[in-house]
């Protein structure tokens, strides 16, 4: 008997179907794409998520017919929700993580609540991605759709009332609402109470692991499962990422490197005190029992492929030349040393520490020497440098951070993991399985189904690591004042940006 975990990204749903011992049978993969209706809206029929699930899992479960699937187990990205009204149907297409539509709606929890208080509660800090601005944006914008909707779901949660069961809400996607109070593990009275929102209209929160029931008859035909499987909780993809590589108690980190690079610790208590609101760090419940997780990331695979769009010839990216393989050739040609280009992959804005949506991309110290490969090693250098900077808000925040634990697309460059090594001083070690998310959302159902008898009886028998980087003495020495150099650049163009952004208001 297999265990299958879905995991419910941003673009694409991945499925994998893993052994008892860990390792992957068959995994599968749908993409679905985000739609825009005016600038800053991000939206996406509901049903794609569906579709996309079906899917993945009929196809899974083809392909293991020998080794039937005995547990489903969905995680998901944080921030997307569905509005549902009272029959269940669903009411608009589901808002995105991306959507910041509700900026003006952010500013006046922070204004009614205050920005201690609120970190105090949630372990956020106020931002337009989140559920409850949003929510308070519909009140605001769109009053039928908010008048009729019963429940705002989590992308799972809405999953799970297509399979005829209950919408529960994990504590770890509950605390990415903005209206979770953390340590309570329960919506915030105080919160909704200044909202003006009822509990009634948020999901039943439960842990991580809880079983939401087993599949019926019409809903494992839809999926291509058994009857009777039993579905189980995953949680927030980055919690299950840190499960997956093994972080269930404080003193162990760690990176999923993606789309975003987010670095995550756990700890027994909320990361909340001054040091983390400062650096806006998100700490909150993790998936593993009484434990919280505390979150530093930034934008960074995408500069990447834009960097790779720019270089590769439009008719060659339809060839048979992998991603991989470009980014191999451009590595195999990089001179030793620093490239002299400082380049900030903030191609989507800033996170941590200062979550600045005016934040751009920039190159700087272009030569008529610099050849692609240079400014391919340039971008991997300022991934690096934020790399290490995220390392440093950890270890104010939460303690020793000398070995990260490392999973995702990016630890397929080595030139990438060498000097994020050098420049955090960290030892990078490579999980054996780069899928961590699907990883530790597999060990919530092997916990839940008496597969393993604890979280740290799965980690003893799934959990593994391939390969160590250490940190290179004299490649850290030779990147000491790069590092600085590239840290003044954010800072010496931040008048820029203000002017900037005051112009763009001035032409709406």
């Amino acid at each position: 008997m297999s265990l299958l975990a879905v995991d419910m990204g941003s673009s694409s749903c991945k499925a994998v179907a893993f052994s008892d011992d860990g390792r992957v049978l068959v995994q599968a993969t749908r993409s679905y794409s985000a739609q825009a209706r005016f600038p800053a809206w991000s939206e996406m029929p509901a049903r794609n998520f569906w579709d996309a699930l079906v899917a993945v899992t009929r196809e899974i479960s083809a392909a293991v017919v020998h080794d039937p699937i005995e547990v489903l187990s969905i995680s998901s990205h944080g921030e997307t929700f569905v509005s549902v009204d009272a029959l269940g149907r669903i009411l608009g297409p589901a808002i995105l993580n991306a959507d910041n539509r509700a900026v003006r709606e952010a500013a006046r929890i922070v204004e009614k609540v205050g920005p201690e208080r609120l970190y105090q509660i949630t372990g956020l800090t106020a931002h337009a991605m989140y559920p409850l601005p949003k929510i308070l944006w519909l009140r605001n914008h769109a009053a039928d759709t908010f008048s009729h909707t019963a429940q705002f779901l989590t992308l799972p949660g809405y999953l799970l009332t297509q399979m005829g069961l209950p919408g529960y809400v994990d504590y770890s996607l509950a605390s990415r609402f903005l209206a979770f109070d953390i340590r309570k593990r329960t919506w915030s009275a105080e919160l909704l109470s200044t909202c003006e929102l009822s509990v009634e209209q948020f999901p039943i929160p439960v842990p991580a692991g809880t079983i939401a029931g087993e599949l019926s008859s019409p809903a494992a035909a839809a999926l291509g499962l058994r009857p009777g499987t039993r579905v189980v909780l995953g949680g927030h993809d980055q919690p299950c990422a840190a499960l997956g590589s093994g972080v269930l108690e404080p003193g162990r980190v760690s990176a999923s490197l993606g789309t975003y690079e987010c670095l995550v610790a756990a700890s027994v208590e909320p990361a909340s005190g001054p040091e983390s609101l400062a650096a806006n760090l998100n700490t909150y419940c993790h998936v593993v029992p009484n434990r919280y997780v505390t979150l530093a990331y930034f934008p960074s695979g995408i500069m990447i492929d834009w960097l790779l769009r720019i270089l590769r010839p439009a008719q060659e990216c339809e060839g048979s030349s992998s991603f991989a393989d470009w980014c191999g050739a451009l590595e195999s040609t990089t001179l030793p040393g620093p490239s002299g280009l400082f380049i900030a992959p903030h191609l989507l804005g800033t996170c941590n520490p200062d979550f600045d949506p005016n934040a751009t991309g920039v190159i700087a110290g272009i030569r008529p020497t610099t050849r692609p490969a240079d400014l391919y090693k340039g971008v991997i250098e300022g991934i690096s440098c934020e790399f290490a900077r995220m390392a440093e808000f950890l270890q104010a925040a939460a303690g020793v951070c000398s070995d990260i634990y490392i999973s995702g697309g990016g630890r397929r460059s080595r030139l990438g993991l060498q000097l994020r090594a050098a420049m955090s001083n960290c030892n990078l070690h490579l999980m054996q399985c780069p899928e961590a998310v699907c990883l530790g959302t597999t060990m919530l159902a092997g916990v839940a189904v008496g597969k393993y008898s604890s979280y740290g009886d799965a980690a003893e028998q799934v959990v593994r690591v391939s390969q160590t980087i250490t940190p290179d003495i004299a490649t850290t020495a030779s990147y000491k004042s790069y590092k600085a150099h590239y840290r003044m650049l954010y800072t010496s163009l931040a008048s820029w940006r203000d002017a900037q952004c005051r112009g763009t208001e001035e032409e709406k």
